[in-house]
C-alpha cells in the first residue's frame, strides 16, 4: 500500500516526527558510559507514554523477526546495525550506538535513527562511518520532490556510500510510512536514476542509509532480531522521515 496524506494528515505527521526527533536527541544526551540498554528502553517508553503516543515496536512481529519485538526502541551496538533488541548490556567508552525509533501519534507514524559514539574514545573511523550515512541521507533528501523517481533517491544515497568505499546491502532500506510504520514503496540504498515510483505531494518516506565497513552480509543474533555485520566490523545507520511537498521535501523528524 502507498498512502498519500492530505493536509490534515501532514499536520499530524509533523507532530509525530517532532516527537520522534525529540526522544532520540533526549536519549543521546542522557546516554553515558555505563548506561544500560534496558534503561534506554525504559526512558523511551516513559517519553512515549507521556506524549500519549504508541510504540510501533512492542507488538511488531514481521516475518524476518522472532516477534513480537517487545521493546520500545532498537539499540544496536558496534557490529549490530539494525533491529538491535535491548538487553542487559552496559555501554563502554567508545561503543558505537545506533538508536532507531518509530511511534504513532494521532494516527500517523514516524521513524528515525541516529548513530553516535559513547564516551570520549571517538575513533576517527567510527566518526567517518557515521558522517557518511548522514551525508548519504542528506543527498537523498536533496533530490526528493514531486515528479522525482524513487530510483533518483536511491542513486543519490548509493553514490555517497559507494564513493566512501562501503559495501551496500539492498535487503533492508527505507520505506513508505503513514498510518502504519512500514508501507510501500521500498527505498533501496542504491539504485538507478529515472526508475521506479514517481513521488507525489503527501507521500511520507523513511529514508535510512546504513552501512557496514567491509561487508554487505548480515547475520542474525540468537535473539531472532538483532542484525550484525557478518565480519564483526563496525556499522552505522541514520534515518529521517520526510514528507514530499509541492516544491520539494520536508524533514519531519527533527526535534
Amino acid at each position: 500500500m502507498i498512502e498519500i496524506l492530505n493536509d490534515a494528515g501532514l499536520a499530524r505527521a509533523k507532530d509525530t516526527g517532532a516527537l520522534v526527533g525529540t526522544i532520540l536527541q533526549a536519549m543521546k544526551r542522557r546516554v553515558k558510559v555505563g548506561t544500560n540498554l534496558l534503561d534506554i528502553d525504559r526512558w523511551t517508553r516513559e517519553m512515549i507514554e507521556e506524549a500519549g503516543a504508541t510504540s510501533c515496536y512492542v507488538d511488531y512481529a514481521p516475518s524476518f523477526g522472532r516477534g513480537p519485538f517487545g521493546h520500545y526502541i532498537c539499540t544496536s551496538v558496534n557490529d549490530a546495525v539494525l533491529h538491535g533488541l535491548p538487553h542487559d548490556y552496559r555501554l563502554a567508552d567508545g561503543d558505537l550506538l545506533t538508536l532507531d525509533l518509530a511511534v504513532i501519534l494521532n494516527g500517523v507514524a514516524s521513524d528515525a535513527a541516529i548513530s553516535f559514539v559513547v564516551g570520549g574514545r571517538q575513533a576517527p573511523a567510527d566518526l567517518a562511518l557515521i558522517e557518511t550515512t548522514e551525508r548519504a541521507l542528506a543527498a537523498g533528501i536533496a533530490v526528493a520532490g514531486p515528479g522525482v523517481r524513487l530510483g533518483d533517491i536511491s542513486h543519490a544515497i548509493g553514490t555517497v556510500l559507494g564513493q566512501a568505499g562501503y559495501p551496500i546491502n539492498i535487503e533492508f532500506g527505507g520505506h513508505g510510512i503513514g498510518s502504519t510504520m512500514h508501507q510501500d514503496p521500498h527505498v533501496a540504498n542504491t539504485g538507478r536514476p529515472g526508475r521506479g515510483y514517481t513521488l507525489r505531494p503527501g507521500l511520507l518516506l523513511a529514508l535510512e542509509p546504513w552501512v557496514m565497513v567491509d561487508t554487505a552480509e548480515l547475520v542474525t543474533d540468537p535473539d531472532g532480531w538483532t542484525l550484525r555485520s557478518a565480519t564483526g566490523c563496525r556499522t552505522a545507520h541514520t534515518e529521517h522521515t520526510i514528507a514530499i511537498t509541492d516544491d520539494g521535501a520536508e524533514i519531519l523528524t527533527l526535534p
